[in-house]
């Protein structure tokens, strides 16, 4: 099967290249509004069937589309991407020194109208954080496209995170063993030798 990657985030375009899958980008404007009664991996499931189905009506039958989500929850409050420093700086002093759950959710919808959506959760401990620290990310890394506004291979993730419970993929923005799974059951991995 030929993969479609609808993501315009780097960290998943490495993810699914250090894999070994081949695949190429398509990108179409998808809004990320979803329905208010939603809870935590929901919003995010939510999120990426949303854009999936964006892209099933332009999907040749033998076309897979992976679009993914990834949120920040601090309890029951989604952490999506910051508008500016001041949210960012909102998010990053309640976030710090606090434990957090990060769901990032895939939908791989197929061709031939196969479509399988899950999600996996990783738990976050960060140390406590001066403000120092995240005046200094904020104006270095300017994570306005991060949900809870940090990237866990970035300075701040390297110098705040003391641990996960779950995989650091998952944070990154692709539960890379997750996918690996699902294609393998739809049939869309390349053939061993070429791995």
């Amino acid at each position: 099967m030929k993969l479609i990657l609808a993501s315009n985030s780097p960290r998943r375009r490495q993810l699914l290249t250090e894999l070994g899958l081949p695949y190429e980008i398509q990108l179409l404007e998808v809004e990320e509004d979803f329905p208010a009664h939603l809870r935590r991996a929901e919003v995010a499931e939510f999120l990426a069937a949303h854009k999936a189905a964006a892209y099933a009506p332009g999907l040749a039958a033998d076309e897979l589309v992976i679009t993914a989500d990834t949120i920040v929850c601090l309890d029951d409050d989604v952490l999506n991407k910051p508008a500016d420093v001041a949210e960012a700086t909102a998010m990053l002093t309640r976030l710090q020194g606090r434990a957090h759950d990060v769901f990032t959710a895939v939908c791989l919808r197929c061709g031939d109208g196969r479509e399988v959506v899950f999600s996996d959760q990783t738990t976050v401990y960060f140390r406590a954080l001066s403000p120092t620290e995240i005046s200094h990310y904020i104006a270095t890394a300017k994570p306005f496209d991060k949900a809870g506004a940090y990237g866990a291979q970035d300075w701040l993730g390297m110098v705040g995170i003391e641990r996960l419970e779950g995989s650091y993929f998952t944070v990154m923005g692709l539960p890379t063993h997750r996918v690996w799974a699902e294609l393998e059951k739809l049939g869309a991995l390349p053939e061993p030798t070429t791995r």
